[in-house]
């Protein structure tokens, strides 16, 4: 098994605790003063202090303009949906709410976009069939 590592910027490590520990559900690893680890979902984020890299809202997925770049995790269909009801409870303020794109076609897929507190964007995506996050 292997297990995908994402190192990137955030501006406060007690906020982006509270996003990706608190919000999230994610398991804190290792830390110091100026990084923290967690357990996105099976896979390792290492926020450190830093510059945030750039974002714009370039990549046209269907019918809509997504923040490039992004980094994010595929679900199955039925913890993306509590996901998304739990970050719905709690007021996220969704750069693009969860819904359903292609549906009916080889790649449907739930999906939702937000933020951290840095201003990283992060996508969720949820499928009723994992072998469907690379059909073409």
């Amino acid at each position: 098994m292997s297990i995908f590592h994402f190192a990137f910027n955030v501006t406060d490590l007690d906020a982006t605790r509270a996003f990706y520990g608190g919000l999230l559900g994610c398991t804190e690893g290792r830390s110091t003063d100026t990084w923290v680890d967690f357990d996105f979902f099976g896979h390792q984020l290492s926020c450190h202090l830093g510059t945030p890299m750039a974002v714009a809202a370039t990549g046209l997925v269907g019918d809509h303009k997504v923040p490039m770049p992004h980094f994010g995790i595929v679900l199955p269909f039925e913890q993306w949906r509590a996901l998304a009801d739990h970050l719905t409870a709690q007021g996220v303020d969704f750069i693009l709410a969860p819904q359903t794109r292609f549906k009916g076609e080889p790649g449907e897929q739930s999906t939702m976009f937000f933020t951290d507190p840095s201003g990283n964007p992060v996508e969720v995506k949820g499928l009723a069939d994992m072998a469907g996050a690379f059909a073409t």
